[in-house]
């Protein structure tokens, strides 16, 4: 375009602000965003206490892949499980939304490892996550309808006794934080009654197939999901979201990517920040710690959640594992993987490890309804 020529986008502008024609330009919708991985890589910037191995990361995302290989892991695996659902149905949305609600803090005080919380379902005691997908299974198989929305909000047939019993535990220690979760249920119940017709599908399609979208939902909406923290100086607030990003996940996972499971942008989930994954990613040398937190954690010492300590631990696990499947991709380039199947797989890795006796390094301990 010459000097003399007119800029017809800048002409056509001029006119809609002197209101005399012309159409706006179309604007793409705007895709949403978690901020989860922007948070994890302000928190990896920042941190002091927690370091990642640049040599160790791509070795382990070299082992990983060739792992996810040989045991053709995908999100298949997920409906193998023993315990998971296998039905595709608004039943097994109901059962994944409970499932996920209350998904958090499974670990125990006891030093003996026949004390610990278990759930007896099906002649075999379950612990960790399993022993609560065991102790729903359980409800409905007694015919309590434990997973339907509009059940959380009868106080007549839904009351903190009957809840209390759904989880009740095979040994003397009682499912930690109890009280968190039956509030959990309540708020709910309540939220969703008030906002989506009692329905978790009327939910899900708001979402409108966007697993950013639902996520973003499910933390406006129910206080319980918004799992966030400050970290920095000056403060900034940091998201992990780690209760409704798995949410998405197994739905994602549990139905094949396709109906209730279906989300054109699934790659915007990242890990799911718990206690489970840093000691994995601890275990295959892709983080260190500095020697005041390892000393900590090695010595079965609280953390406080939301504190210093605990937030580079979930937020430096998440940037890992980006950087994991960034380094998977690069190597093979048609590779189907993102955060969800490595963290799923790490997870499953990690718990035969616990089973075999050979971890290297406990997981850290805090208590809280975050995960």
């Amino acid at each position: 375009m010459s000097d003399s020529e007119p800029d017809e986008e800048l002409l056509s502008l001029l006119r809609q602000s002197l209101g005399i024609g012309g159409k706006a330009p179309s604007k793409a919708p705007k895709t949403p965003n978690t901020e989860v991985l922007k948070g994890a890589e302000h928190i990896y910037n920042h941190s002091i206490d927690v370091a990642l191995d640049t040599h160790g990361t791509k070795a382990a995302a070299a082992q990983i892949w060739k792992l996810m290989q040989e045991k053709e892991y995908s999100f298949e695996t997920w409906s193998k499980h023993l315990l998971h659902p296998k039905e595709k149905n608004e039943d097994t949305v109901n059962f994944i939304f409970l499932m996920d609600l209350l998904n958090f803090c499974f670990w125990s005080d006891s030093s003996d490892p026949q004390q610990r919380f278990a759930v007896e379902y099906q002649g075999q005691r379950w612990t960790g996550y399993w022993s609560l997908v065991a102790a729903i299974r359980r409800a409905l198989e007694d015919n309590i309808p434990i997973t339907t929305p509009s059940f959380w909000t009868n106080d007549t047939k839904c009351t903190d006794e009957l809840i209390k019993h759904v989880f009740r535990s095979a040994t003397s220690e009682p499912i930690p934080l109890l009280d968190d979760r039956i509030s959990c249920i309540r708020e709910a119940g309540r939220i969703l009654s008030q906002d989506f017709d009692g329905s978790i599908l009327d939910l899900i399609h708001k979402a409108n197939n966007s697993a950013a979208a639902l996520v973003k939902l499910l933390v406006a909406h129910l206080p319980c999901f918004n799992d966030t923290a400050t970290f920095g100086d000056p403060a900034q607030t940091v998201h992990f979201y780690k209760r409704a990003q798995i949410l998405v996940a197994d739905l994602w996972a549990c139905f094949g990517g396709k109906s209730y499971g279906s989300f054109h942008d699934i790659e915007t989930i990242t890990m799911f920040a718990d206690y489970r994954i840093p000691q994995m990613l601890h275990s295959l040398g892709c983080m260190r710690y500095s020697p005041s937190l390892e000393n900590h954690i090695r010595n079965g010492k609280e953390i406080e959640s939301r504190g210093g300590w605990e937030v580079q631990l979930r937020g430096c696990s998440i940037w890992c594992v980006e950087l994991i499947r960034r380094e998977i991709i690069r190597r093979h380039p048609r590779a189907e993987v993102n955060a969800i199947l490595i963290d799923f797989f790490l997870y499953d890795t990690m718990k035969e490890k616990e089973v075999e006796g050979v971890e290297t390094i406990p997981h850290h301990r805090t208590r809280s309804i975050w995960y």
